[in-house]
């Protein structure tokens, strides 16, 4: 920016950040002129020139030191009112207490926190997670209280809380300031009396890098994930209301109609919980936003795998009721290959003809897509090979990657094609929309002190995370699928 536009800029926002930078542009001058005179003395208009720029940065810096010792001030009177009264006061929130905010209040705080460009907490966070909390701060139904994700954004991402958790799940002693202390205070006393939230324990890991809330948000490999229905709720269950429609029929003229409302069918979906040990180095860094990175890669790493696994073949007891375990119920979804051992293209265009055409309109097939096990897509990918047969790709491709004009998927949690009659499922095709995956808003950690060489016991210079969260999945309407299997005869 030129000088003009510097001193533009702090007339119209005084703030320490303009201010300061309009110093900075007014030294960038100074020096300037002194480099130009070339060590020699300074005619008449480069030593009024120098007065007024001098003049002008004594001035700007004795503002930037009287706004300073404001802000201190201010600070400490908040920091004294909160321990000797007990107030409840937030840096974000001035001496307004969280829990006495209407539901759209916190929802207009929290979505002026997630928009902050300045904040080191949010600078890291790209567009579209910021995008996807926004999405998740508005809603408000039955599922998803957006207000009670506020109530935890708020609570989280200030200075203060993410400071006292960093020292928190990285120290063995941590020493935490009294506004620290007040921070994770206020927050373990929210989620003491959060309706519908389970017992205590760990520390809440701040929103911007929770898995259970930015996972959709920020990428994955969890194919599943990018095409069912993903629903972030605040609640143990989620529950919803499907039906095959109302019946319509045509009458004669002037005959009485029948009753033709729809049969209601409540599908729920139950969250359960996930927990693992995540092991990091002593050495890792300890600047809040290169720790955040680190930290949301290793929590996210070792829950979308578990995750993909469950969503692909979990039993539902105790665990998420994956897509194949579903459909494999359900006798109506399945089709058989002709031969057992091996797959053709008539397998393949019987399982879409199969597939009802409410569920492979064209109108929807951003959200229609065929899923198998890699072996299985090399499979397909051979019945090109043989003049006059299925056209699929050559090996200069990764694989097929679309099948009758929809996406093809890999996932190796699937099964591959048996040699024999062994039972196998293959390839799964349908409207994804119709699974659903219910995950449960918030990831909550504990600190390990010390992990231990299993082979001599000995500490190996690693600490560890214990990490919990929550998550379900199920077919809420199988018939949106086919899944083809290996003929067992």
């Amino acid at each position: 920016m030129t000088l003009e536009e510097l001193r533009a800029a702090a007339a119209a926002d005084p703030t320490i950040a303009n201010l300061r930078a309009l110093a900075a542009g007014i030294a960038v001058e100074l020096r300037s002129l002194d480099t130009a005179a070339n060590g020699q003395d300074l005619d008449e208009q480069q030593t009024t020139r120098w007065d007024e720029l001098s003049t002008e940065h004594e001035a700007t810096t004795a503002r930037i030191e009287a706004t300073e010792r404001a802000e201190r001030v201010a600070q400490d009177r908040q920091r004294w009112r909160s321990l000797e009264f007990g107030n409840e006061v937030d840096p974000e929130l001035g001496d307004v207490d969280i829990r006495s905010l209407s539901p759209r209040a916190l929802r207009d705080k929290a979505l002026k926190a997630v928009s902050r460009e300045n904040d080191p907490g949010m600078e890291s966070v790209s567009a579209e997670t910021r995008d996807h909390i926004a999405r998740l701060l508005r809603r408000a139904d039955k599922n998803m209280n957006g207000a009670h994700l506020a109530q935890r954004l708020l609570l989280t991402e200030n200075v203060h809380y993410r400071d006292a958790f960093m020292q928190l799940v990285t120290r063995l002693s941590p020493v935490l300031s009294p506004e620290q202390a007040r921070a994770l205070q206020r927050f373990e006393e929210w989620r003491a009396m959060s309706i519908g939230t389970d017992g205590s324990g760990g520390f809440g890991v701040p929103v911007v890098i929770d898995p259970t809330i930015i996972l959709t948000g920020q990428g994955h490999p969890n194919d599943i994930l990018g095409l069912a229905r993903v629903e972030q709720i605040t609640t143990d269950t989620w529950k919803g209301v499907s039906s095959a429609g109302v019946t319509w029929k045509f009458r004669a003229e002037a005959t009485a109609t029948t009753d033709g409302s729809p049969t209601l069918v409540q599908p729920s979906v139950p969250t359960h919980r996930a927990d693992g040990t995540i092991p990091y180095s002593i050495e890792v860094g300890m600047d809040y936003p290169g720790f955040a990175d680190e930290m949301g890669m290793l929590l996210r790493e070792g829950y979308v795998e578990i995750v993909v696994d469950k969503l692909t073949h979990g039993s539902g007891s105790d665990e998420p009721t994956g897509i194949e375990t579903a459909l494999d119920a359900n006798t109506n979804v399945e089709v058989a290959t002709t031969t057992a051992g091996t797959i053709s293209a008539g397998d393949i265009n019987g399982l879409w003809a199969a597939l009802p055409i409410r569920y492979r309109n064209p109108a929807f097939s951003d959200r229609q897509a065929f899923m198998s096990h890699t072996g299985v897509n090399g499979d397909i990918q051979q019945l090109g090979t043989d003049a006059g047969s299925a056209f699929t790709v050559n090996f200069t491709d990764e694989g097929v990657t679309v099948l009758k004009g929809r996406r093809m998927y890999e996932n190796d949690y699937l099964d591959d094609l048996p040699a024999g009659t062994a039972a196998a499922n293959l390839l799964i095709v349908g409207d994804w929309r119709n699974f659903l995956v219910a995950q449960r808003a918030g990831m909550s950690v504990e600190l390990v002190p010390h992990m231990f060489d299993v082979t001599n016991n000995m500490p190996t210079g690693e600490r560890a995370w214990f990490a919990w969260a929550r998550i379900g999945s199920d077919s809420i309407n199988d018939l949106g699928f086919r899944m083809l299997q290996n003929k067992e005869s």
